[in-house]
């Protein structure tokens, strides 16, 4: 084992390797609960969702951790299930088998580009302050539908959104989880916004909001609702015309997961000379992740930034990963209490919340004095929680950067793929709307 990880190598050791993988399993094991608890909202079944939930991280982890050897962790990405559920699903005529055949085509697409070169020179085109505004947007995204699930914020016919009512026992109960987790979050606390949840959890069982289940160990739910759906519903993607939500899901997965490994590899010290070693395996991980969890049935996967706990903790290798993985696979047996948890908003909406708000940090790198800088990554932030749609955002940042650096005789700066990306938005808002 210590030869296969190269542990020596690393400056590491098992005992080091496994309580990195412990920690940063705590810091991600909300997923587990949050991500089929939104897709339920498309009307998909739960226990379904949860099994493929974990499988696909399961799955691609484990890939990270045995073929590239690094200590990080992948699951479905939080804001692209919100985008899933809510708005390609919610806001239109389209079913959640047509969506999840739009994530297994962007995840096939994903797993061709992860094998050529395109894959950098796409990432290479797209600027800085584009990526910094389309994590921020979904940030926003998602911490909007955290606030709403909360009962904070209700809709208002006057102002579109008003402040909800502060005596309703789930506000309430929502409120005093936030701060709980905020409260964990600022004292640094392992495994933050899972102990949070376990104790508002623990917090509406005193006050009667949630009844103790029957069973809190079972076998693992049948994922028959969800097996396969992706692949026989792939006609009705096209039939949608799904295209802009396919580039939406490639796209964000495609930079998220670049980012994220990179900032992990330079915080682990796995860097060498400025350069990304074992970048294919790494990014085909997360590619298969992402089309095996679409045909169990769940939305896009991306490797995730907790993995810089497990880091900082002093994980190096791959092992780290495979605890990760093994830990994963043991939530497949509490699904009772994973459902009694996720059908309570009150636990889960804090969570939305705060990840919400670490996703805004890359907006102090965007250029604010350079208004052909600042405005592209601004509407792509404001337009994503006002319609409800990260396509929409994209798009609407992929067609206003390229004209204003034209309209500042900037062109050369604007690499000729994002003049096509311009094009095609422009065409696909115009004659190709979202449902």
């Amino acid at each position: 084992m210590e030869r296969f990880f190269r542990f020596r190598e690393k400056e590491t050791n098992l005992r080091t390797e496994i309580l990195a993988g412990i920690t940063t399993f705590l810091t991600m094991v909300y997923i587990v609960v949050v991500n089929p608890a939104i897709l339920k909202d498309a009307g998909m079944d739960f226990g379904a969702v949860f099994v493929a939930t974990v499988l696909a991280s399961v799955l691609s982890t484990l890939i990270m951790g045995l073929f590239a050897n690094y200590p990080i962790a992948i699951a479905p990405g939080m804001g692209l299930n919100a985008y899933f559920a809510y708005s390609v699903v919610g806001q239109g005529q389209i079913g959640w088998e047509a969506a999840l055949g739009a994530v297994f085509v962007a995840g096939l697409i994903f797993l061709a580009l992860s094998v050529t070169s395109f894959r950098e020179k796409l990432i290479q085109a797209i600027p800085s302050s584009l990526k910094f505004g389309i994590t921020a947007g979904i940030g926003l995204f998602i911490a909007f539908i955290g606030l709403k699930s909360a009962g904070i914020i209700v809709g208002n016919e006057e102002n579109l959104v008003g402040l909800g009512d502060f005596h309703d026992p789930v506000t309430i109960l929502s409120l005093s989880g936030l701060f709980i987790t905020l409260i964990l979050m600022t004292l640094g606390v392992p495994g933050a916004l899972f102990v949070g949840m376990v104790l508002t959890a623990i917090l509406a069982g005193v006050f009667g909001l949630l009844e103790m289940p029957d069973q809190w160990v079972t076998l693992p739910p049948s994922m028959a609702p969800t097996f396969g759906t992706a692949v026989v519903s792939i006609p009705q993607m096209f039939e949608h015309g799904l295209y802009a939500v396919v580039f939406a899901f490639l796209l964000v997965t495609l930079f998220d997961t670049t980012g994220t490994m990179i900032g992990v590899a330079e915080q682990a010290g796995l860097m060498k000379n400025g350069t990304f070693p074992r970048m294919k395996p790494a990014l085909l991980a997360d590619a298969v992740g992402m089309s095996a969890g679409a045909v169990m049935g769940t939305s896009p996967t991306s490797a995730y930034v907790e993995s810089s706990t497990g880091v900082a903790t002093g994980g190096r290798t791959g092992m780290t990963a495979v605890v990760v993985s093994l830990l994963m696979l043991g939530t497949l047996f509490f699904e009772p209490v994973v459902s009694l948890i996720a059908n309570l908003p009150a636990i889960t909406a804090p969570v939305l919340i705060i990840v919400g708000s670490l996703m805004m940090g890359g907006l102090a790198e965007v250029r604010w004095g350079d208004f052909d800088e600042a405005f592209p990554a601004f509407i792509v932030m404001l337009s994503m929680p006002l319609t409800s749609s990260i396509a929409t955002g994209i798009a609407f940042g992929f067609i206003t950067y390229p004209l204003m650096k034209v309209m500042r005789g900037r062109f050369r700066e604007v690499h000729p793929l994002l003049y096509l990306f311009m094009v095609l938005f422009i065409l696909q808002l115009v004659f190709l709307p979202e449902s």
